[in-house]
């Protein structure tokens, strides 16, 4: 028994119930060149299950390599291709035998074994091919890297080295091999750049365009067109030529691209793009086993880190959680939506418009307070359909028929009289938004559900002087509108369960995650972000410059600083949410003077930004007035991480959501919360934060951690 099959063997015990992936050996004979042997890569399910490397998996790749070895020694064949199922070549190794993994030396033995077998694809003694004819990703990239030659389909509609933004690296030979072959600039932005760009996918084109692929051809016919061009290269037809790899100063500098990008994206809190830029840094001198030695070092260690169990966890959370809401209704009591109807036309409305437009694809209407108004938001929506036709996003047809759908109405009577489903985004105030529903309900149809995009009001109050208050759902979005996933449903104390129902159905048309949250004072994302930033503005305005505060949440890792959140957010709109939350936690939740003044001066933020860097601006300095009181950055982290695990244990106390996963995805999904800290309860347990703060952890033993 070999020591491949010996690591496999024994990883795949670890793995008993993994979804096995077949590798079917088929001869064919090239026109002119001679028979050839193709492997296809079938899990033996749809295209919803795609094809992945575990344990198992890799021990049928290599017993096929077996075959075609002993084929090409005996001069049998001309040459090996390999492929995979219908709209799938593969997607790497399959996570979840890689959450059972409990010991370094069986962590070792996957990235061994991936190596192992691979590998023998570039020491066949006839020329490999790899045809990406579908998604590839991970495993999927790197098994066709060690081929001598690939192709790929124009219909490719996902292709990337996804590891760093998992918390891994690429260990199967993708941080050495392709490098080697396209240049390290080129491979920075696939495997650190793209990645931690939340792991943005390249299409076929961009394959090809890269110089990972040697030739592109139509999704329709292309293996078999793949196959001639194979067999014009076996004849000597055909000539792969690539350009040379700079392997001097400019590999360097890309190395050191890449650093500054992980520093901007991550600040040194996760190890997995570091790790990745010193194994490319030193692939520089082309020894490839060395570099593949180095892979499975790093891919031991990262897997027995926090931050790869948070990263599968958040995986875990937005793939399957995402599309299960915890405490939603029977989905067959959703009525049909086939009209829509806005309260207002401000640009959260006419956001709103556009999104229910294209997704439902049913008559969307606009209704506010007056026609100048109401044609400004229909302009809008239009001209946001015109950027979509310029993008290539929508067809002239498309274009023409979504412009259609959506009109405006002084009228609410005329609006809403046939509307399935009414949701209001006017101003935050109670006494407006009952006013509008108790007018939009005198007009509605009695099975119309009346939706609110409040971000901290209470909904059942809202819904309070209504005749039928059991219609009137929660339906948070997040800013903006077509980017962040987040809704949060919000049941109110007397909303049914149909209208719930057809809440959550209208969700998902939408293609957004939905949350079912408790009718509580800013809900999820903004209790919590509201009670980070409180403790932010509270220790400035003690005394601790503005600068030290910042800095102190650097090794989290956040998409962006405290501050810059607070400008995108709006400083109104957070002093607003912060003295509602005041109002219901007073001694919790502090008003800021110091932000106050800020709003009161009609300043958009605390920065300038003329060096193109954010500057203190100095006339917000000069508004701000401090204590004494100065705290460094580790006692400002730890007073701003003790807030949020106190409130995350108050909201899950109160029946807020469901578990703590719900959290994690609302942060991931609607606050843009790295992967990499599982959204924050994973990163406040393996901190030891929970436990000092709430006397217990949140999770329990290998949900994001390593088993016990």
């Amino acid at each position: 028994m070999s020591t491949t099959t010996e690591l496999l063997k024994g990883a795949a015990e670890l793995f008993p119930d993994e979804v096995v992936t077949q590798a079917h050996v088929r001869h064919l004979e090239l026109p002119g060149a001679g028979t050839f042997a193709l492997i296809t890569l079938d899990n033996g399910l749809d295209h919803t299950k795609p094809t992945t490397f575990g344990p198992q998996s890799l021990a049928n790749l290599d017993a096929a390599l077996d075959q075609v070895e002993a084929e090409a020694k005996d001069g049998k064949i001309v040459g090996v291709g390999i492929t995979g199922k219908p709209f799938i070549f593969a997607v790497g190794a399959d996570l979840k035998g890689v959450e059972l993994l409990k010991r370094h030396e069986d962590a070792l033995a996957i990235g061994k074994g991936g190596h192992d077998v691979f590998k023998r694809l570039s020491g066949l003694a006839v020329p490999t091919f790899a045809y990406y004819n579908g998604a590839a990703m991970g495993g999927g990239v790197e098994v066709g890297l060690h081929c001598t030659y690939r192709t790929v389909s124009k219909a490719l509609p996902a292709f990337s080295l996804p590891e760093v933004f998992l918390g891994l690296v690429p260990g199967w030979g993708g941080c050495v091999l392709l490098p080697n072959l396209i240049g390290a600039d080129r491979a920075v932005s696939v495997i650190i750049e793209n990645s931690l760009n939340q792991n943005k996918q390249l299409k076929g084109q961009q394959v090809y365009d890269l110089g990972i692929a040697d030739a592109i051809f139509e999704g329709a016919d292309f293996l078999e067109q793949s196959l001639l061009w194979t067999a014009s290269v076996l004849k000597g037809d055909t000539e792969v030529v690539r350009a040379d790899v700079d392997r001097g100063e400019a590999w360097d500098q890309a190395v050191q691209r890449g650093k500054g990008i992980a520093d901007s994206k991550v600040h040194g809190a996760a190890p997995a793009a570091y790790r990745a830029l010193d194994i490319i840094a030193a692939a520089k001198n082309g020894d490839l086993r060395q570099g593949f030695d180095a892979e499975d070092q790093a891919l031991a260690d990262l897997i027995m880190g926090g931050e790869l169990r948070s990263g599968i966890y958040s995986f875990n959370l937005v793939q399957k959680r995402a599309k299960r809401p915890a405490g939603a209704p029977d989905k067959a009591l959703a009525r049909p939506v086939t009209k829509v109807g806005v309260v207002g036309a401000g640009l959260m409305a006419s956001q709103l418009a556009l999104l229910f437009a294209r997704r439902l694809e049913v008559p969307v209407v606009l209704t506010d307070i007056d026609q100048a108004r109401i044609d400004k938001g229909v302009e809008y929506v239009h001209g946001e359909i015109d950027k979509l036709l310029l993008k290539g996003r929508v067809n002239q047809d498309q274009a023409n028929r979504l412009k259609g759908l959506v009109s405006g109405h002084l009228d609410k009577a005329a609006a809403f009289g046939d509307a399935d489903f009414v949701i209001e985004a006017v101003f935050e105030e109670m006494g407006v938004k009952q006013q509008v529903f108790a007018e939009v309900e005198a007009v509605v149809p009695e099975h119309a559900v009346l939706a609110t995009n409040t971000s901290s009001l209470s909904v059942t109050e809202m819904a309070s002087k209504l005749k039928h208050p059991e219609r009137v759902v929660g339906f948070h979005f997040f800013n903006p509108v077509a980017i962040l996933p987040l809704l949060e449903i919000v049941r109110a104390e007397q909303t049914d369960d149909a209208s719930l129902a057809t809440a959550f159905s209208v969700a998902k048309s939408l293609k957004k995650t939905a949350v079912l949250v408790k009718d509580a004072p800013a809900f999820v994302v903004n209790r919590i972000l509201t009670r980070f930033m409180g403790e932010i503005q509270n220790v400035i305005d003690e005394g601790t410059p503005v600068e030290t505060a910042e800095k102190a949440i650097e090794p989290l890792g956040l998409p962006m600083s405290p501050l810059v959140l607070l400008e995108l957010v709006g400083p109104a709109i957070g002093l607003h949410v912060s003295e509602t939350l005041h109002g219901a936690f007073p001694e919790r939740f502090t008003v800021s003077p110091n932000l106050a003044a800020v709003v009161k001066a009609g300043k958009r933020g605390f920065y300038v930004y003329d060096s193109g860097k954010p500057e203190l601006d100095p006339e917000v300095a000069a508004l701000l007035k401090q204590g004494d009181s100065v705290l460094t950055e580790e006692q400002v982290r730890d007073r701003v991480l003790d807030a949020v695990a106190q409130e995350i244990g108050l909201m899950l106390d109160e029946g807020v959501v469901a578990e703590a996963q719900d959290i994690d995805l609302c942060l991931i999904t609607g606050a843009g919360w790295p992967f990499h800290l599982g959204g924050i309860t994973p990163y406040l347990d393996r901190a030891g934060v929970s436990e000092r703060v709430n006397g217990k952890k949140f999770l329990a033993p290998g949900v994001a951690s390593v088993p016990a």
